[in-house]
């Protein structure tokens, strides 16, 4: 039986094909084993993808896009002057995947596809998947496989990392778009997903941005101008210059993955720019923490401890940062597990997974979505929480039916590739996994109030993690409104103000216990690109105080702040407040019942405020009106 698995990723896929026999192997495409998940609209019509869309795009950017799995939710793609569906972009890419299989099997098909899918997409984005599938001409035998599922059936595939029924094993999933982050348990007939999480605004894509930020800053004083045509072209030569430059910066952040430091290229008038490991390091920390915080909390969700694992397998490109090991080792006390190629795991565990191990066959979609036998607990996640799937008392059955329509197919040698996964990481020795009987029995699902202040805690890191990275090199310092303080004047005092926050922050400063930077408890996040400062108020409240490098730069933190949360500004209560010679706008956004968090911008200044409260309370807190009576800024004529 010959089958097919393919591992449709944000930036690029890979296909294997386990065919006559023998074991599975990549399928290569192009002459390499992952091909681009890119797309381009030509100008009759058609869909061009993979390389053949990347040496296109350098024609016209307009009509290119590189990460089309990443827009699963719009529907439909502006190309240039071409609406194209979702569905087709994603179509065309698993069609060049499915052509180059046939021709290697002599114009047949394979017997079964086995697709990939982040464990957290619903029925909507699988139905997305499978109509592209079906679209691309993969016949009807198409099999959806969790991503974290074909992880650990690939980790289980080699004989030094076995995964016995009882133990489970954590997945650390680093794309280019996303992070997710799963515990999954070892049955007698397969796996199961004992919990999930993810944060859908941390990927390599973003590592990207940070990285072209940073270039940013050390250069755009040289041509401002030119510098902002860079970061938002308006012509086909800029869009040019733009791509070359994110091609070039995305190289580099490759590159500090093997090396201490290395140079951008960067086109005229600008001079290239010597990048350290050290310096990209310091970039991303805060967002990788935040990785590693999710992994801890949602291993703790199931009832475990990192110690108590098989093990936590390191898949996705993104996860060679070699940052990423590091803090897993120094947070959770476990050396984690690579592949020298992680980019191909999920694809090659997809065959390893036995049929009991799948989601779900295209005929029986709509009777298993769903049928798992569940409680909830809360995992939180970027902005607030998700609930997430949790198994019940053992024993723990499969997601869906083991019982299946039509013919079960062959097992698939249980061989790996060449290289099997390895350790990564220094700090201490491997730690052991602990054959365990039976999972733990999961602990009960907390109430929101108890978790809270976590819960607002995350969100707040959120706010300054998404905030920072968003920051967009300015051409000016920009304004001061009607404040009386020069805001071009970013000197800070000993609580950690300039002058301008000082006077938005009015009767704070004396009613708080304010410090310089942002500090939640025992966590002290940096805010490089902001000056900040923060102040606990009475009754759990805390207040938070930015001051960026030019007015728009607020309203652009705003929008990325309530995205990275999960929400948009419709979800938002916003209103506009007035105190004396000053006003803004408020947005203040839900993250779960009874707890939320306020935003404000003052109007033409750099200056950017939040609200929230960090202790349990009873009832649902009402911060706008708090934010009337205590925070408001009020400076009278």
């Amino acid at each position: 039986m010959n089958v097919l698995s393919v591992d449709l990723g944000t930036s690029n896929t890979v296909a294997v094909l386990a065919a006559h026999g023998r074991p599975p192997r990549v399928v290569d495409v192009d002459g390499s084993s992952m091909m681009p998940s890119a797309v381009f609209a030509a100008e009759d019509g058609g869909l061009v993808v993979g390389r053949d869309a990347e040496r296109r795009a350098r024609l016209d950017p307009s009509r290119f896009e590189p990460n089309p799995k990443r827009r699963v939710d719009e529907g439909t793609l502006l190309l240039g002057d071409v609406v194209v569906p979702v569905t087709d972009a994603l179509a065309g890419v698993l069609r060049r995947v499915a052509d180059e299989t046939s021709r290697q099997l002599a114009g047949k098909k394979p017997d079964e596809v086995r697709l990939t899918h982040p464990a957290q997409w619903g029925p909507v984005r699988r139905n997305v998947l499978l109509s592209a599938a079906r679209q691309a001409g993969m016949g009807s035998n198409i099999v959806l496989v969790p991503e974290p599922v074909a992880a650990a059936a690939h980790f289980a595939s080699f004989p030094g990392q076995k995964l016995a029924p009882g133990q489970a094993l954590a997945v650390y999933d680093l794309g280019a778009g996303t992070f997710d982050v799963a515990v999954v348990g070892a049955t007698q007939k397969g796996f199961v997903v004992l919990a999930e999480a993810g944060l859908p605004d941390l990927g390599g894509l973003d590592v990207d941005q940070a990285l072209l930020e940073h270039v940013g800053r050390q250069v755009s004083h040289r041509d401002p101008a030119g510098w902002q045509r860079l970061l938002r072209p308006e012509s086909t030569g800029d869009r040019r210059a733009q791509r070359a430059l994110r091609e070039d910066v995305k190289a580099a952040k490759e590159a500090l993955s093997r090396h201490p430091q290395t140079e951008v290229p960067l086109p005229e008038p600008f001079e290239d720019v010597l990048v350290t490991r050290v310096e990209l390091e310091a970039l991303i920390r805060p967002g990788l923490l935040r990785s590693v915080e999710l992994l801890a909390a949602t291993i703790r969700s199931t009832g475990m401890s990192p110690d108590r694992l098989a093990g936590i397998y390191l898949v996705g490109g993104s996860s060679r940062i070699p940052l990423i090991a590091t803090l897993i080792a120094e947070q959770l006390r476990v050396v984690p597990t690579s592949l020298d190629q992680p980019e191909t795991a999920v694809a090659l565990g997809a065959h390893h997974v036995p049929q009991e191990g799948v989601t779900m066959r295209t005929g029986d979609m709509s009777g298993a979505i769903e049928n798992a036998q569940r409680t909830q607990a809360m995992v939180p996640r970027t902005g607030g929480f998700t609930a997430q799937p949790q198994t019940p008392a053992q024993p723990f059955p499969p997601r869906v039916p083991a019982q299946r329509p039509g013919p079960p197919s062959t097992p698939v040698p249980a061989q790996g590739p060449p290289s099997a996964p390895i350790p990564v990481g220094t700090p201490g020795p491997p730690s052991q996994p602990n054959p365990l009987p039976h999972y733990p029995a999961p602990r009960p699902p907390q109430k929101a109030n108890s978790n809270k202040m976590w819960y607002l805690a995350t969100a707040i890191v959120a706010v300054v993690v998404v905030g920072v990275v968003s920051v967009i090199i300015a051409t000016s310092g920009g304004g001061s409104g009607d404040l009386a303080a020069d805001c071009s004047d970013q000197n800070t005092d000993a609580s950690g103000f300039t002058p301008c926050m000082r006077e938005v922050a009015g009767d704070v400063l004396t009613t708080g216990d304010c410090e310089s930077g942002i500090n939640l408890g025992t966590r002290s996040i940096p805010t490089p690109g902001a000056k900040s400062a923060t102040c606990t108020l009475d009754d759990g409240y805390i207040a938070l105080y930015y001051h960026f490098d030019s007015a728009d730069l607020v309203d652009q933190n705003i929008d990325a702040v309530i995205a990275g949360m999960g929400k948009n500004k419709s979800d938002a209560q916003t209103g506009a407040w007035n105190g004396g010679k000053l006003s803004g706008t408020y947005y203040e956004v839900e993250i779960l019942e009874g707890a939320a968090i306020l935003l404000f911008s003052v109007d033409d200044t750099p200056i950017m405020g939040s609200v929230a409260k960090l202790t349990p309370g009873d009832g649902p807190v009402d911060l706008t009106d708090y934010f009337e009576k205590n925070i408001k800024p009020s400076v009278s004529g």
